[in-house]
């Protein structure tokens, strides 16, 4: 296992709040607004994008899987100065795939650790026995572990859920405990639940009880139905764990990490937009669509008057210059 002193799961201190990777959300101009919203301090640890092992391994498709890895200069000079650590997250089904993949991920980039997903719902990629599907095949989620060890001194995370069809924390979590990794991270829900119903946080503790008996030097992190840094900071006390990530919370305030909600108005709610519009387009220009951007009007335009009408406006709009221009004409 990597070294005390280069391994962030053990020098960091708690609790350890985190910010989720997110499909089409975290990517790094996501991730660098975040920062800009973020106190120092606040916040220790963020995620890439879901990356597919596969896909990185595949000599014609790397370079559209390898976007998710991408890390702008201004976001690095960020987490350098926020002091926030950034863990590159990866999937698939394959032992030798992650192998390779992370041998390329430890050749090319410059992480601070790595996360394996064994807890994204989605039925698709359950089906072909990825990501939450792990979580009753315990012998594949070892040899993946394993491999995934064997090919890096990173320090290595699980992110997963209480079970699969049904909850089944106490024989999930005896199994993770007793493998060769640094930190879990455990949603409160099962896959079948996709993201419905609420989050189980007696399970996220029972896991933690478990924890203290196995394994106490791993840290726990809970995740689910976590929206305000209020409710972050009270729940380690509460249910026993090392820290919590958070995921949904931010669509409802992406300055959690600075001010309550009741702060922020409407000149910096629009400039938060532009900020967005800037990075998206300083990143990705005219590599990734622009429509993935409307995902995140509704985070920043709602909550004053003519706000409906003004996100009807951006939602019209088919580049971020057009955006600019229907948000630049609001503030004059």
């Amino acid at each position: 296992m990597p070294e005390t002193n280069t391994n962030f799961w053990k020098t960091s201190k708690r609790p350890l709040m985190m910010l989720a990777p997110m499909e089409d959300v975290t990517d790094t101009a996501f991730r660098e607004l975040v920062l800009h919203n973020t106190v120092a301090g606040q916040l220790d640890i963020i995620f890439t994008e879901f990356t597919s092992t596969d896909g990185l391994c595949h000599h014609k498709g790397r370079d559209n899987v390898a976007q998710r890895l991408f890390v702008s200069e201004t976001e690095r000079n960020l987490l350098k100065e926020k002091g926030v650590k950034l863990v590159a997250q990866i999937w698939g089904n394959k032992p030798e795939k992650y192998y390779e993949a992370v041998k390329f991920i430890e050749a090319n980039y410059h992480f601070d650790g790595l996360d394996i997903n064994m807890g994204c719902p989605v039925r698709n990629v359950v089906s072909h026995g990825s990501c939450s599907a792990l979580i009753d095949n315990e012998s594949l989620a070892a040899e993946i572990i394993q491999a995934t060890r064997e090919a890096s001194s990173l320090p290595l995370s699980v992110k997963t859920r209480i079970g699969l069809k049904r909850v089944d924390t106490e024989r999930w979590m005896k199994f993770l405990f007793r493998q060769p990794v640094d930190g879990v991270i455990l949603h409160g829900r099962i896959q079948k639940q996709m993201s419905e119903g609420e989050a189980d946080w007696d399970e996220i503790a029972k896991a933690s009880a478990i924890r203290d008996e196995l394994a106490p030097d791993i840290p726990i992190i809970g995740n689910g139905d976590v929206l305000t840094i209020e409710d972050a900071l009270l729940k380690p006390e509460k249910y026993h764990t090392d820290g919590v990530m958070i995921g949904r919370g931010i669509f409802q305030n992406p300055w959690m990490f600075q001010s309550s909600l009741s702060e922020i108005d409407i000149e910096k709610r629009l400039n938060t937009l532009l900020k967005h519009l800037q990075l998206y387009e300083s990143a990705w220009a005219h590599i990734r669509p622009f429509p993935i951007l409307k995902r995140f009007f509704k985070i920043y335009i709602s909550g004053f008057r003519g706000a409906a009408e003004l996100r009807k406006e951006l939602m019209d709009s088919n580049s971020v210059e057009e955006a600019r221009k229907v948000l630049l004409g609001t503030m004059n």
